[in-house]
């Protein structure tokens, strides 16, 4: 069940990653709080799976630093694509996706963006849960609109991807690539997952709400929290601060973005197929329907539809959010 999180949990969080012990009475002090109130912070952050570190006569402190989300630090990091979003950082929230939506059905404007250090309900594809560390993941949410329908958001998912993978390949030796619809992987294991909520007609006003989680530095145990292999930045050698990585992903992510409205997937789908990790490789894909159907990995069309080549070399396009891809010895 869900606790509403202290509204001083977060600034008391900033306050301990500065690197210096911090005792109870000093918070409780600062904050104008009991020491039992800072105690009931201290259990909710590790509950979230915060790591602290306490020591008797000596108080709290975050074992390693974390560069927390910082509006303005983003925009610097920007520059002249700062113009393009609308940023508002948010310390908890339930998903972002949910709040982002919930914006733009209420007017929000085209390049808004919510980005939040904490999510107690976040999304992810095919109805999972997205796991978020507070500190240790990025996770964000882009409103676009579009006067050119829903016939035209095609392989939208699939643009963002590429986007997240090229902010994630500035930083690293380890290639980060694609899965089909929505994951970006390294050595197959996932790195970063994607999102698309989409409302509107189909030949009229439509939009978008794009969300984005990255795994920054995950414990052991939040690794063990996850139902599927990952990698986070840390790992990959990144060492590059948040702020600028978020602001990497909506640079690549505006640059994608103004050729998609120009021209569709078609625009990039090249580039993501350059990126495709299981191209030319033996998969299974599970259907809606409970059948499972084996081939090999032939790309996507213009559209972002997975190409399957099966054994007679006849190719057959596959399209639709509640298929599962997997390597055809993968159980």
């Amino acid at each position: 069940m869900y606790t509403r999180t202290h509204k001083a949990l977060f600034p008391i969080l900033r306050r301990l990653s500065d690197g210096r012990f911090h005792s109870g009475e000093a918070l409780a002090y600062e904050f104008g709080l009991s020491r039992s109130s800072i105690f009931n912070v201290i259990s909710q952050a590790e509950s979230m799976g915060v790591t602290l570190h306490a020591v008797r006569g000596r108080g709290y402190r975050l074992p390693t630093a974390v560069e927390w989300l910082d509006r303005d630090a983003v925009t610097r990091h920007l520059g002249a694509a700062a113009a393009a979003y609308t940023i508002e950082v948010l310390d908890s929230v339930d998903s972002t996706n949910t709040a982002l939506m919930a914006a733009a059905l209420d007017g929000a404007a085209d390049g808004t963006l919510y980005c939040a250090e904490h999510q107690h309900a976040g999304k992810g594809r095919r109805g999972r849960r997205w796991h978020s560390v507070p500190g240790g993941s990025l996770t964000f949410s882009v409103l676009w609109r579009f006067e050119t329908g829903l016939q035209s958001l095609a392989g939208l998912s699939l643009a963002v991807g590429l986007a997240i993978a090229r902010a994630a390949n500035r930083h690293s030796r380890h290639l980060a690539r694609l899965k089909w619809p929505n994951d970006v992987l390294v050595d197959f294991r996932k790195l970063a997952g994607i999102l698309v909520e989409v409302q509107g007609d189909m030949h009229g006003a439509a939009l978008a709400v794009v969300g984005v989680g990255m795994n920054v530095r995950l414990t052991e145990a939040q690794r063990n929290a996850v139902d599927q292999a990952v990698v986070d930045l840390a790992e990959m050698g990144v060492i590059v601060g948040r702020n600028q990585m978020l602001a990497d992903c909506l640079r690549e992510l505006n640059v994608v973005l103004t050729l998609f409205r120009e021209r569709g997937f078609a625009a990039v789908r090249e580039d993501w197929m350059a990126l495709d990790a299981y191209a030319g490789r033996a998969v299974a894909l599970n259907l809606p329907d409970s059948r499972t159907i084996q081939g090999v990995a032939s790309g996507v069309d213009q559209t972002g539809a997975f190409l399957l080549r099966d054994a007679s070399s006849s190719l057959a396009a596959f399209s639709g959010g509640e298929i599962s891809l997997r390597l055809a010895h993968a159980r």
